[in-house]
């Protein structure tokens, strides 16, 4: 896959994603200062002629996530009744922290698609927990044992994150599109 480019989306969606978020591992601070524009979205706006609800939304919760607001994206990705909803809502509750909760919806997850392009993504971002496959379990494990440490480690670990909320918000994206 390529560069993450916010240019891709609607106007609306592409300056919510500028200037690029690299987020905790936690549960970050909320962007106050993008909440308004976040609540005037729905899922038309975010996925104009969308052909797949259920993407559209999962869209809609992780454009909360990127901007912190992990209860506003709860709300919705608990909603969504699909293995990419769980991936959604496994990822909030990793960064609540909760890692059992987490594990929970990640079991749910079983094996997304986004999962080949992000281990090959994550192996290039140095990250070592990476083998032929995306183990989701073991990246909430080293979350968990890194957040906070301020250590090469958790910045490998965050640039992961970002890399996994790129690719997972742009399939969402092209899914809810219908390609």
């Amino acid at each position: 896959m390529g560069a993450f480019d916010p240019t891709s989306y609607p106007a609306v969606v592409g300056a919510l994603l500028t200037p690029q978020r690299l987020a905790e591992l936690g549960p970050g601070t909320p962007n106050r200062s993008a909440k308004a524009a976040l609540e005037r979205l729905t899922p038309e706006v975010v996925c104009p002629n969308f052909r797949d609800g259920s993407m559209a939304l999962a869209c809609l919760a992780g454009l909360w996530l990127y901007h912190d607001f992990l209860d506003e994206s709860h709300r919705i990705s608990q909603d969504i009744d699909t293995t990419t909803g769980s991936y959604w809502h496994g990822i909030m509750h990793r960064r609540e922290p909760d890692a059992s909760n987490a594990k929970y919806w990640f079991r749910n997850v079983g094996r997304h698609p986004v999962f080949a392009p992000l281990a090959k993504e994550a192996a290039a971002l140095d990250y070592r927990g990476v083998g032929k496959e995306w183990d989701a379990f073991a990246f909430i494990d080293a979350c968990e044992e890194h957040r906070g440490t301020r250590s090469a480690e958790e910045e490998v670990l965050r640039r992961v994150a970002l890399r996994e909320w790129e690719l997972l918000f742009d399939w969402c994206y092209r899914q809810a599109l219908g390609a």
